[in-house]
């Protein structure tokens, strides 16, 4: 991606990977073909992963900084209101267009992004490590009402660089673990990765326990389209807090929010008679809604703020990535022992393993309270200077520049 502008991979990935790989999913009549279109499928997701939130924290000011990199996290539950909802309405179809057309319908995405990419502008961060000084100061041009100029900005831009290269700031994978760099990178991997381990996929699994509390299979599948309206709720909510409260402060809280939460779901699962009491069911399917709104209010949209606000700006896509490959990692083992653990013909833990997952998100608060700075309203430039002079994550908030 360093050789290769952001605009060139939207295209890239969107014309040759998503449309290609869509093809293969729609006709797919064996399950051997599905899951290879999957497969395939999941990697342009994670080039989008990366790419999204990169671009967007290099082409907006810092007010607005917050919204749209967190605006990532609003995509991913809207993608899933509309996959739920389109395959509510076809999972009653006796044919494969039960699953062919919400694939099918996976073609409307390519064909936006293509009539929209050609207006957006470069990144005036990639092109000035390009050394194209007067198509940056242009898209910046773009970029800003015609009454503003946006040469300060540029040359905040190159001083960001220039400092960058004068730490020696590479643009490789194994950067990202040099120096500076590797405390950054920590930071970032982690924030991620906590979306996981907090317990995202335990709720996940809020159908589930509408079931056991006695509603239909359609009825709890209904229920879930709700759940996923408490996520988008809670999302937009967010980028009031972000106006107001620093992204350190909205992180920690919220995680202190989930553990919460999940310890209660673990006691109602240790009710007498669990099975027999649906309004005990009915209060951890509960819990589950709400944790989700924290979730979506919190930690959710947040990560991908403090995720581009603490990788530097050269190995910014190289950061992201990596994070999205440990995330994707953990979100792999999870999809595994989740089942086994949950399922009555197994470990059986049910809604104990809100102790596992309030465990895991308490142990998070912890590296969070230590190891998270407070981000809000800095520039890269004054973000590299304050790591590269070490300055401990409690200072960060109060730290004034000589």
């Amino acid at each position: 991606m360093d050789n290769s502008s952001f605009l060139f991979f939207f295209w890239q990935a969107c014309v040759v990977m998503t449309a290609g790989f869509i093809f293969i999913q729609f006709f797919a009549r064996s399950l051997e073909v599905l899951i290879v279109g999957q497969l395939l499928g999941g990697l342009v997701l994670g080039t989008y992963t990366v790419i999204a939130p990169t671009y967007a924290s290099e082409v907006c000011p810092v007010a607005l900084r917050g919204i749209l990199t967190s605006y990532v996290n609003l995509c991913f539950v809207i993608g899933q209101f509309l996959a739920n909802g389109i395959s509510a309405g076809t999972h009653n179809l006796d044919s494969h267009w039960a699953y062919s057309l919400p694939f099918a319908l996976q073609w409307v995405w390519p064909a936006v992004i293509l009539c929209t990419v050609p207006f957006a502008p470069e990144s005036p961060w990639w092109l000035v490590r390009k050394e194209r000084m007067e198509d940056a100061e242009e898209s910046l041009r773009r970029l800003a009402s015609s009454k503003v100029d946006v040469r300060p900005d540029l040359t905040m831009i190159v001083e960001t660089d220039r400092l960058e290269q004068h730490m020696e700031a590479g643009t490789t994978l194994m950067d990202c673990f040099k120096s500076v760099n590797a405390r950054r990178t920590e930071i970032a991997v982690g924030v991620y990765a906590i979306q996981v381990l907090s317990g995202i996929y335990l709720v996940g699994y809020s159908n589930y326990f509408f079931t056991l509390a006695g509603l239909s299979t359609d009825d709890a599948f209904n229920m879930g389209l709700g759940f996923l309206g408490v996520g988008f709720l809670g999302t937009v909510l967010s980028w009031f807090e972000l106006a107001y409260f620093g992204r350190r402060t909205i992180y920690r809280n919220g995680l202190a929010m989930l553990a919460v939460l999940q310890f209660v779901i673990g006691i109602l699962d240790c009710v007498p008679n669990y099975e027999k009491r649906p309004n005990v069911i009915w209060a951890q399917a509960s819990m589950m809604v709400v944790w989700n709104f924290a979730y979506s209010l919190s930690v959710g949209p947040v990560c991908f703020v403090i995720l581009c606000e603490c990788s530097a700006t050269k190995v910014r896509s190289k950061t992201i990535a990596l994070a999205t490959a440990v995330q994707a990692m953990l979100g792999i083992v999870m999809t595994v022992a989740i089942p086994y653990m949950i399922n009555p013909d197994a470990a059986n833990w049910r809604g104990k393993l809100g102790f596992f997952f309030g465990g895991l998100a308490t142990i998070c608060f912890i590296w969070t309270f230590f190891r998270v700075p407070e981000t809000k309203g800095r520039t890269y430039e004054e973000l590299d200077i304050m790591f590269e002079r070490g300055v401990s994550t409690r200072k960060f908030k109060g730290y004034k520049f000589d």
